[in-house]
C-alpha cells in the first residue's frame, strides 16, 4: 500500500476548505437551531412549572374547600339530629298533653254522669219515699195534718 502525499491530487485543500466553510455556515445554523431549541425547552419547563404552580394552588384551595364543606355537613347533620330529636320531644310532649286533656274530658263526662244519676237516684228515692208516705198518711193523720205535711212537702221540693 502506498499513501499519496500530494495535496492536489488527494483533494486534501479542497476537502480543508469544505470543511472550513460547513463548519462556519453550520456553526451559524445549527447554534441557531440549537439555541432556539433550547430556548424552547427553557420556556415550555417554566411554563409547566407555572402550571404546576396554579395546579398545586388550585389543589390546596380545593383541598380546603371540600374541608370546609365537610364541616358544613357535618354541622348540618348535626343540626337535623338535634332538630329531629326537639320534634320527636315536642311530638311527645303534645302527646301526652292531648292524652291528658282526653282524659280529663273523659273524667269531667264520667263525673257529669254520676253527678246526674245520683241526681236521679235522688230524685227517685225521694219520690219513693214521698209515694210512700202519702199512701200510709191518709190512714194514719186526720185531713188537717194530712194538708199541712203535703204543703210542707212542696215546699221543700220547690226549694231543693
Amino acid at each position: 500500500m502506498n499513501l499519496n502525499f500530494n495535496l492536489l491530487e488527494t483533494n486534501l485543500v479542497n476537502l480543508a476548505i469544505v470543511i472550513g466553510v460547513l463548519f462556519w455556515f453550520l456553526r451559524g445554523f445549527l447554534g441557531g437551531i440549537l439555541e432556539r431549541r433550547r430556548s424552547a425547552i427553557l420556556q415550555d419547563l417554566q411554563d409547566a412549572e407555572a402550571r404546576l404552580k396554579t395546579a398545586t394552588e388550585e389543589l390546596t384551595k380545593a383541598q380546603s374547600e371540600l374541608a370546609a364543606a365537610q364541616q358544613k355537613a357535618e354541622q348540618i347533620r348535626v343540626d337535623g339530629q338535634k332538630r329531629a330529636a326537639a320534634i320527636r320531644v315536642e311530638g311527645e310532649k303534645r302527646t301526652i298533653s292531648v292524652m291528658a286533656a282526653i282524659k280529663q274530658g273523659a273524667s269531667a263526662d264520667a263525673d257529669a254522669e254520676a253527678s246526674r244519676i245520683k241526681d236521679a237516684l235522688r230524685r227517685e228515692a225521694a219520690l219513693a219515699a214521698i209515694d210512700k208516705v202519702l199512701t200510709d198518711l191518709p190512714g194514719r193523720l186526720d185531713d188537717a195534718a194530712q194538708s199541712q205535711l203535703i204543703d210542707s212537702t212542696i215546699r221543700n221540693l220547690e226549694n231543693a
